[in-house]
């Protein structure tokens, strides 16, 4: 064979070269967790540099670079789903996006709650004169005492409230009581017990309005304000004096008259009186002054024992002399709670604006009431039914409860009544006739064991201090329901998922246990024992 002067290689693999679109197209986008990020990483390093890169053991350089690109990338992944599922209400975690989608829709969450108690005023015998019809006035600054709170031994402040006819009485515009000599025991002017205490200190604020643009607010300092504790009275013009009413939200507010304000709070519950605009609810006038009252505190801290105080209460009587009474709760304080819970939130708030400040159906009802807290922050829990008797159709009895704490509820007070058919009356439709009917409370004691491992000896109070709390969380008012049976398989699950426990058993009641459509039940006692395996 001649040889014809030309080369030619026999070498038929070339090296590829990947444009953008090719390489865009490797890319797959469902990885999300660092593994399956990693995982993507490599097949694409492997696929667009065959040749240059094949050295995929974990001491690597290239191998380093690509964990800390799938560590980025899991973050960045994690970061973009928590701040999508913060955007609906159905999946978010954190208060403040719950608390600003809800403010979107007229709705908010409301704060901590103040405990109440029955109290005794007992004053010397020469503190009033002989005439029966003679006044004794208790000024703003002597209606607070401090006592240590028994939970955690920080101070306790509790606020005195005068009671008429059963009902709380509301404070003027000095923000001070006046006690009549008729209204004491026996006439005698010595023992009064016609008072509450209201778990709360009583600040006030005074000022001014200058303005006369805009939508006129009040900002009160301190924090957290107890639930339906602001009282504010105007003193100026004839149309804009007197005394205004907190409303849940101004755009619900027919007519131009409505002396009224909303009460916008932020995370901590420091918050601001808001005033309509003359278009919405009355606007206060330039030049008008205005007087503020609230109470500072609320939560579960202030449900104290009967007679827990006994103490002087420094007064000054008309005149100028000096007296010293002595003030004292006779009953237990109950009532108090913290702010309202997410879960609590998310269950109510889609009704309440589904019924759009109107009651209608017994849906509407159900979401109004259980939402619903009174003029001086009670709460309860309640189950609305038509009466099925005859011709009676539209007569809708509201069976309700009072909250006394996060555990436990107690007969509504008249109070509690008074203040949900004042604010029912409004909203009903003008055929129903609302009868407000005492739910019943189903109390039961539980025995529980739990199994668990011999390692954990020296953990056991641990161990049983978790299942304490999962045992009451389960049980608290927040998350039960009139005529809500209990399940004890549902509670032995939600303990058996505490990493320490092996197995549990719910030992006294085997079988689910059916209550009532206007019965609630309620933890009495609980005891855990412990069994090692």
């Amino acid at each position: 064979m001649n040889f014809n002067g030309t080369v030619s290689s026999d070498f038929m693999k070339l090296a590829r070269e990947f444009d953008s679109a090719k390489k865009a197209s490797l890319i797959n986008y469902a990885g999300s967790d660092f593994n399956s990020i990693r995982t993507n990483l490599v097949n694409y390093v492997k696929s667009v540099y065959p040749l240059d890169y094949n050295n995929f053991v974990s001491s690597d350089l290239g191998v380093m670079l690509i964990d800390l690109v799938s560590y980025v990338g899991a973050v960045t992944s994690m970061k973009a789903d928590f701040l999508a599922n913060e955007n609906y209400l159905r999946t978010a975690k954190n208060r403040n996006s719950i608390k600003k989608l809800l403010e979107l829709i007229g709705v908010r969450m409301k704060g901590p709650t103040a405990a109440i108690a029955n109290a005794k005023l007992t004053f010397p015998s020469d503190a009033f004169v002989s005439d029966p019809g003679a006044t004794l006035t208790i000024p703003a600054t002597s209606r607070v005492i401090t006592v240590s709170s028994p939970e955690d031994g920080e101070s306790l402040s509790f606020t005195l409230y005068k009671v008429t006819n059963g009902l709380l009485e509301n404070s003027n515009a000095d923000s001070s009581i006046e006690l009549l000599k008729s209204e004491s025991v026996n006439q005698e002017g010595i023992i009064f017990t016609n008072l509450v205490l209201l778990e709360g200190a009583l600040v006030k604020k005074t000022g001014k309005f200058n303005a006369d643009f805009g939508i006129k607010s009040i900002n009160l300092e301190l924090a957290p304000i107890v639930e339906g504790s602001v009282e504010v009275f105007i003193e100026g013009v004839s149309e804009t004096r007197g005394r205004y009413t907190e409303t849940e939200n101004l755009f619900f507010v027919s007519g131009t008259d409505s002396k009224v304000f909303q009460l916008v709070a932020d995370d901590d519950f420091r918050a601001t009186v808001v005033f309509g605009d003359n278009a919405v609810a009355k606007s206060p006038a330039p030049g008008d002054t205005f007087t503020v009252t609230y109470r500072v505190g609320g939560g579960q801290r202030g449900n104290i024992g009967e007679s827990f105080i006994n103490a002087p209460l420094p007064l000054t009587i008309p005149g100028g002399a000096s007296l010293q009474a002595t003030l004292e709760n006779t009953s237990v304080a109950t009532g108090g709670a913290n702010a309202e819970t997410i879960d609590q939130a998310k269950k109510y708030a889609p009704l309440s604006f589904r019924r759009q400040d109107r009651l209608v159906t017994l849906s509407d009802y159900n979401s109004f009431c259980n939402s619903f807290r009174t003029n001086y922050g009670l709460v309860g829990k309640s189950v609305t039914a038509v009466r099925r008797a005859f011709s009676s159709a539209n007569i809708i009895d509201i069976y309700v409860l009072e909250k006394a704490n996060d555990l436990q509820l107690k007969k509504a007070s008249p109070v509690f009544k008074r203040d949900l058919l004042e604010a029912i009356e409004p909203k009903k439709m003008i055929t129903d006739d609302v009868v407000i009917v005492d739910g019943l409370v189903r109390t039961l004691d539980l025995i529980t064991t739990i199994r668990v491992s011999r390692e954990l000896l020296e953990d056991e109070e641990a161990i049983k201090t978790k299942v304490a709390n999962v045992i009451t969380k389960y049980f608290s008012v927040g998350n039960r329901d009139f005529g809500e049976s209990f399940i004890p398989q549902e509670l032995a699950r939600e303990i058996f998922a505490l990493p320490e426990v092996v197995f549990a058993t719910i030992d006294n009641y085997p079988q689910r246990v059916f209550i009532d459509f206007n019965e609630f039940i309620q933890l009495n006692n609980y005891t855990i024992n412990i069994e090692r395996v």
